[in-house]
């Protein structure tokens, strides 16, 4: 019975360390970003996952709840934005987010971490600064990224996540009805 278990446990950490596949930027982009110059008016959004820990997991990530697409790992997100405040948010067996104050002329940057779960993985996202972010990025290629160009700070469905979540988290709603209304608000995009 023992040895049923390791073997087990064997094969779990082999299909957490494997190794999801996600559509890739070209190289060229990837170098381009890795110059952390952001453009002339804008401020740059990295969102990086540069551990192996639940490689074999891709995890969706969406920015003021608009999908931008999945990381693997050693992938990062690069993300040209106006100056505003803008909610990142990692899609697992449960949802992580962090909000993150774009200035112009910066250079910003979110590690997604991944977790053990109940059923699933979990994630954490943390803003960390510029030498920590700058070398998970290094050592992670890019992840071609869905269309941003709608995406605005305070738009009105972000303005809608962000009541909701003060909603639960000031305990006016429960968990339950706070994932019902977001699902809700999420596919009316």
């Amino acid at each position: 019975m023992k040895k049923f278990g390791m073997i087990c446990s064997l094969l779990v950490v082999l299909w957490l360390a494997g190794c999801a596949t996600v559509p890739m930027a070209t190289p060229e982009l990837d170098t381009k970003a890795k110059a952390f110059t952001p453009a002339p008016g804008k401020g740059s959004l990295y969102v990086y996952r540069n551990e192996n820990f639940g490689g074999a997991i891709p995890m969706t990530v969406s920015l003021n709840g608009r999908n931008i697409g999945q990381t693997a790992s050693k992938t990062y997100f690069f993300l040209t934005l106006d100056p505003g405040k803008y909610s990142v948010e990692s899609h697992a067996e449960n949802v992580a987010s962090v909000g993150v104050e774009v200035e112009s002329g910066q250079n910003y940057f979110v590690w997604q971490e991944v977790k053990m779960g109940l059923f699933m993985a979990r994630s954490a996202l943390q803003v960390v600064d510029d030498k920590t972010g700058r070398a998970g990025v290094l050592e992670s290629k890019m992840v071609a990224a869905n269309t941003l160009a709608a995406i605005v700070p305070g738009d009105t469905t972000t303005q809608k996540l962000d009541e909701l979540e003060a909603l639960r988290k000031s305990g006016k709603i429960s968990e339950v009805e706070y994932q019902k209304k977001r699902s809700e608000i999420l596919q009316r995009m």
